[in-house]
């Protein structure tokens, strides 16, 4: 990218010039890189909120709190794709990577209120590691193109997106429980095709690549820890 040179990424998220397999393996470890090095931001976010005391104003105020989620998230979203292909697109991916782990940071604190909050996180992280590598083992050994399923799975995301926010009024447990299945189902899925994506070379920019796989770990960690905290939390 220009003016970045970390070692491990080229000076473009765009691979150009090389032949399609070289190409392919050079998007896929870069992908694999940023991605380690978002979890840096989100982690650091999320200790942020925690100590700040931002999670329990959003606790307080979950209208606005949601508000706040979805203008910061899309509008951040929407300039790492315009940048992309420039080092500000990698400032920006890294941004988001920290205001998401801000948001997170509720969730924590409502799951690190119980006396096993600690293993609870622990369990969803490794819960989260496990449905990866089973994501990116299937993507290098299913041969079908599962791109086709990306409409459907959008369709699932958006539905997901207006219960929850149709939650915060009603406040109905079971259809929070619902939600939390159904979206850990779908960005699992998600997951499978993004990452197939890049392994098939359909993706070319390791940063939007990066975006779509890192939505997919945080929405699967999230609501994994949902189900942990709502199941298994232990208030003694």
């Amino acid at each position: 990218m220009n003016e970045y040179r970390p070692s491990p990424f080229n000076r473009s998220g765009a691979i150009a010039g090389a032949p399609g397999e070289v190409a392919r393996n050079q998007v896929l470890r870069n992908t694999y890189w940023l991605l380690a090095l978002s979890l840096i931001p989100t982690v650091l976010g999320a200790a942020v909120g925690l100590y700040t005391g931002i999670n329990r104003v959003m606790g307080a105020s979950p209208g606005l709190s949601a508000i706040v989620f979805l203008v910061g998230a899309f509008g951040m979203m929407f300039a790492i794709e315009k940048n992309k292909n420039n080092s500000l697109g990698v400032v920006l991916l890294l941004a988001f990577t920290f205001f998401m782990g801000v948001m997170l940071s509720r969730l924590l604190g409502f799951v690190m209120g119980f006396s096993n909050g600690s293993q609870l996180v622990m369990t969803a992280f490794g819960g989260t590691a496990i449905v990866f590598g089973t994501m990116a083992t299937l993507a290098t050994t299913i041969k079908r193109d599962l791109s086709g399923l990306q409409k459907f799975l959008f369709i699932g995301a958006v539905v997901i997106l207006v219960a929850a926010l149709a939650n915060i009024f009603l406040q109905l447990p079971a259809l929070m429980l619902t939600i939390s299945v159904l979206a850990i189902v779908i960005f699992s899925a998600f997951m499978l095709v993004d990452l197939q994506r890049v392994v098939n070379g359909g993706e070319t920019n390791y940063v939007s690549a990066t975006l779509a796989i890192y939505l997919d770990v945080y929405n699967v960690f999230s609501n994994l820890l949902m189900l942990l905290g709502i199941f298994g939390g232990n208030r003694e």
